[in-house]
């Protein structure tokens, strides 16, 4: 492999790490950086990932959200930082919308990507799948939303930097144990 392709690689990890750590560099920043800072770096996140190649569906729901936090510093510069969660919840909740009027649902083309050969049968459960995340999103963005409206710091960190990401560890292996029950036996 090339040298520049692992640099590239290497990159890409560290604003995937980035990218799941930003409730935490926003605690952090709180302290030390006005809210415009954060949005700046968000916004040199979204750059990177760019520069990198990475033009897909994460990169369009990541622009929005900097477009939207950075509209909203001249209004609030507390909810221009704090929103990038539900904002993130609310675009991929659309995405999947979408995609169940633009087949194949989104949860397929991940499946496709492990498993090109699908059968036709799994299309239903595929869909159903789709529709629990598209719940589980919006449930999500709604939780997140009260921690910017009514929660301290404290606890927007808890729930968008730490709890979140257990409830989409939980979902995406409850989905795993609940496939592994419903799939035909080869």
């Amino acid at each position: 492999m090339p040298s520049s392709t692992r640099k590239r690689q290497k990159l890409s990890r560290i604003v995937a790490v980035l990218s799941l750590l930003y409730p935490v560099l926003v605690l952090v920043g709180w302290r030390y950086l006005p809210p415009a800072a954060i949005v700046a770096a968000l916004g040199a996140v979204l750059a990177l990932r760019l520069a990198l190649g990475n033009r897909g569906s994460a990169e369009a729901v990541l622009g929005v959200a900097v477009t939207v936090s950075i509209a909203m510093l001249g209004v609030s510069p507390v909810l221009a930082v704090r929103l990038h969660p539900v904002l993130m919840s609310l675009g991929f909740a659309a995405l999947f919308l979408h995609s169940l009027w633009s087949p194949p649902v989104m949860i397929e083309r991940f499946a496709r990507l492990a498993e090109p050969d699908l059968p036709e049968a799994a299309r239903p459960y595929l869909r159903k799948v789709t529709i629990a995340w598209i719940a589980f999103l919006l449930a999500n963005a709604a939780i997140a939303a009260w921690t910017v409206l009514y929660g301290t710091i404290g606890q927007w960190t808890l729930y968008n930097g730490f709890i979140s990401y257990l409830l989409m560890g939980a979902m995406f292996g409850g989905e795993y144990l609940v496939r592994q029950r419903v799939r035909p036996a080869p």
